[in-house]
């Protein structure tokens, strides 16, 4: 099986178990939610209850074609007799665009960090994110990393 087809099938599993009521864990894998998620952090990602909508500042999941964005819910907006979420991650440039309402799959109410801590719901839970400063202290660190494999080659 292709790393294509066992990814379609992964996506589909989890969005079933999540339609299903149930909780689901996934990897992450960027930094758009750097510095609260890390690279490699394992996510829960609990249905939202029917009815429901998480409150500004919590971490949703929202369903793509390639996937999971697990980034901020930022504001719900109407348009057209329609309801959207508007999402950003905490070291994005910019929003998200919109998605329809019936795109959010869940929201995240836990995440083991790369370290071994575990963060649990209410800390996570962030209305005002510094989206500024977590670009920067994104791209030190990347720089940073970048350096140090630089001077491993020498």
């Amino acid at each position: 099986m292709n790393s294509r087809l066992a990814h379609t099938l992964l996506k589909d599993v989890g969005f079933s178990l999540l339609a299903e009521g149930r909780t689901i864990r996934i990897r992450a894998d960027g930094y758009s939610m750097y510095p609260g998620i890390k690279p490699g952090s394992v996510i829960y990602i609990e249905p939202v209850a029917d009815n429901t909508i998480p409150a500004t500042g919590e971490i949703t999941a929202v369903k793509k074609d390639s996937g999971f964005i697990v980034h901020r819910l930022v504001r719900i907006i109407e348009k057209d007799g329609r309801s959207y979420v508007v999402t950003r991650g905490d070291s994005s440039l910019e929003e998200d665009d919109p998605e329809p309402l019936s795109h959010l799959a869940g929201k995240v109410v836990k995440v083991e960090l790369p370290s071994g801590k575990v963060v649990s719901e209410k800390s996570l839970i962030n209305k005002h994110p510094n989206y500024t400063l977590n670009r920067l202290f994104l791209r030190i660190i990347l720089q940073i990393s970048r350096l140090k494999k630089i001077m491993l080659t020498f």
